[in-house]
C-alpha cells in the first residue's frame, strides 16, 4: 500500500488514467453530441451550447463536493462515485440526443438531466483526484505530476475522438448509444482498477480537524478569509478567463484575416496544442532539475507564463495588420507554449497550496479553485465571441476588431500576472527557513572548528 507523499511514477500514471477516463466521456458529450444535434438533427446551435454551459455552471458545486470529502477524510469514494455518475450521465445525455429526433422537448429534458449529472460527476472526480494527488505526491514531483495528469487527459480527448469517430460511421442513433455506453463502461472499469490501493485506508486526523465539523457555509467563509486562498481564487478565475477567451475566435481570425482554409486553420489548432505540450514539458523538466526551489519556481512559471501569453497576444493582434508577411503558425506555437507553461504551473501550485492553511480543508480549497476555473471556462469562450461581434459592429476591418479583442485578452493576462505575484509567499518563507536550518546543521560550530585546529596542531 502506498503511503502519503511517496507515490511512485507508476502510481502517478495510474491516477492519470482516471483523468484520461474523465476526458474520454467529456469529449463525447461536449463535442460529439454537440455536432450530432447541429448537423445530423439540424437543431439550433444554441441548444447544445446551453447544455454544455449547464455542465460548466453546475461545477459551482465543487466547493461543496470538496467539503464533503474533507469531512469523510477519504477521496477514493468520491472519485469512484463521481465517475459512476459521469458515466451514467453520459449515456443519459446520448439517449436524450437520440430522443430529439422524435421529440425535441422530451429529448432536451433528458439531455439536460444528463449534462447536469456530467457536471456534478466530473466535478466530484476531478476535484477529489487533485486533492489525492496533492496528498500522495512528493513536493518535488508535483510539477511533473501535474504535467503528466494534464497530458493524459488530453490523450483521453484525442484517442476517444479518433476511435469513437471511427465506430460512429456510418452514423445511426443506435451506434451513438452503443459507442457512448462502451466508452462509459471502459472509463468506469479503468477508474476502479487505477484507484485500487493508492489511497491509504486511514489517515492520521488532526485532533482539531476531527473535532471541528462546521457547516459548509461557515467553513467556506473561513477559507475565503485566508488571504492566500482568496488571492489564488481570483488569480485562477482571471487567468483561466483569459486562457479560454481565444478558444472560439482564433480559427475564425485565421480564416478572415490570414485567408486560411478550414483545413489549414484546424492544423493551426494542432500547432497551438503542440506548443501547449512543449510548455508543459518545460515546467515539468525544470521542476525536476530545480526541485529545491519549489513554490518560487512554480510562481515564476505561473507569472512568467501569464506575461508571455499577454505579450504574444499583442504580437498576434499586430500581425493581422500585415498578414502577408506574418508567421502566424510560429506566433500561435509561442502562444500555446506560454499558455501551457502557466496552466500546468498553476495546477501544480493548486496541489501545493491545497494543504496550506487550516488542516482538513484541502478538498474545500481545491473545490473553490475548481469552481473558479469552471466558471471562467464557461464564460470565456462565449464572451470572446460576444466581444468580437460587438467590435465588428463599430469596426469594419476584421483585423482591427479581432486585434482589439486579443489586446483586451492580453490585458487580462497581465492582471492575472499581477495577482500571481503574491502566490505562495508563506510557503516560500517556509522553504527559506528550511534551507537556513539545513545550512546551519551542515555548517560546523565554533567548538568543532577549535577542536579541529587543536587536533591539527598536535599532528
Amino acid at each position: 500500500m502506498t503511503g502519503l507523499q511517496n507515490l511512485t511514477w507508476l502510481g502517478i500514471a495510474r491516477l492519470g488514467l482516471i483523468q484520461t477516463s474523465l476526458g474520454a466521456i467529456i469529449v463525447l458529450t461536449t463535442s460529439t453530441l454537440n455536432r450530432v444535434m447541429v448537423v445530423e438533427m439540424a437543431l439550433p446551435a444554441m441548444l447544445p451550447g446551453f447544455l454544455v454551459a449547464v455542465h460548466h455552471f453546475v461545477q459551482l458545486a465543487r466547493p461543496r463536493i470538496g467539503y464533503g470529502s474533507d469531512i469523510g477524510g477519504r477521496r477514493t469514494p468520491w472519485i469512484l462515485g463521481g465517475m459512476a455518475l459521469l458515466a451514467t450521465s453520459g449515456v443519459i445525455a446520448a439517449f436524450g440526443t437520440v430522443l430529439m429526433a422524435s421529440s425535441v422537448i422530451t429529448g432536451s429534458i433528458v439531455s439536460f438531466i444528463g449534462f447536469f449529472g456530467i457536471g456534478l460527476g466530473s466535478g466530484a472526480t476531478g476535484t477529489s483526484l487533485l486533492v489525492l494527488l496533492a496528498k500522495v505526491v512528493a513536493p518535488e514531483r508535483k510539477p511533473a505530476a501535474a504535467t503528466l495528469v494534464w497530458f493524459m487527459m488530453i490523450a483521453g480527448f484525442a484517442v476517444t475522438a479518433g476511435v469513437a469517430g471511427h465506430f460512429l460511421d456510418p452514423f445511426s442513433p443506435s451506434r451513438l448509444l452503443s459507442v457512448t455506453a462502451t466508452v462509459s463502461v471502459l472509463a468506469m472499469t479503468v477508474t476502479v482498477l487505477a484507484i485500487r490501493n493508492v489511497e491509504p485506508t486511514s489517515y492520521t486526523v488532526q485532533p482539531a480537524a476531527a473535532a471541528e465539523k462546521p457547516a459548509f457555509s461557515e467553513a467556506l467563509k473561513k477559507i475565503w478569509q485566508e488571504r492566500q486562498a482568496r488571492q489564488f481564487t481570483l488569480f485562477v478565475f482571471v487567468s483561466m478567463l483569459a486562457y479560454s477567451f481565444q478558444d472560439l475566435i482564433l480559427e475564425p481570425y485565421a480564416g478572415l484575416v490570414f485567408g486560411l482554409s478550414p483545413g489549414a486553420s484546424t492544423q493551426l489548432a494542432g500547432t497551438q496544442h503542440a506548443g501547449v505540450l512543449v510548455g508543459m514539458i518545460a515546467v515539468a523538466a525544470s521542476g525536476s532539475l530545480f526541485s529545491k526551489h519549489g513554490v518560487r519556481l512554480l510562481r515564476a512559471w505561473t507569472v512568467g507564463g501569464c506575461i508571455a501569453s499577454g505579450m504574444v497576444l499583442l504580437t498576434l493582434a499586430s500581425g493581422g495588420l500585415h498578414p502577408e508577411t506574418w508567421h502566424l503558425s510560429g506566433n500561435v506555437f509561442l502562444l500555446g507554449f506560454a499558455n501551457g507553461a502557466f496552466a500546468v504551473a498553476a495546477i501544480a501550485t493548486m496541489m501545493t497550496l491545497a494543504s496550506a492553511g487550516q488542516s482538513g480543508r484541502e478538498g474545500l480549497r481545491m473545490g473553490l479553485w475548481g469552481a473558479a476555473q469552471a466558471i471562467a471556462f464557461a464564460l470565456g469562450g462565449f464572451l470572446g465571441t460576444v466581444a468580437v461581434d460587438v467590435c465588428q459592429i463599430w469596426i469594419e476591418v476584421p483585423a482591427h476588431a479581432y486585434g482589439l479583442v486579443f489586446s483586451f485578452e492580453a490585458l487580462m493576462f497581465l492582471v492575472a500576472a499581477w495577482l500571481g505575484l503574491g502566490i505562495g509567499k508563506n510557503e516560500q518563507q517556509n522553504e527559506q527557513q528550511n534551507e537556513q536550518q539545513n545550512e546551519e546543521k551542515s555548517a560546523p560550530s565554533f567548538g568543532e572548528i577549535a577542536m579541529q585546529e587543536v587536533m591539527a596542531g598536535r599532528n
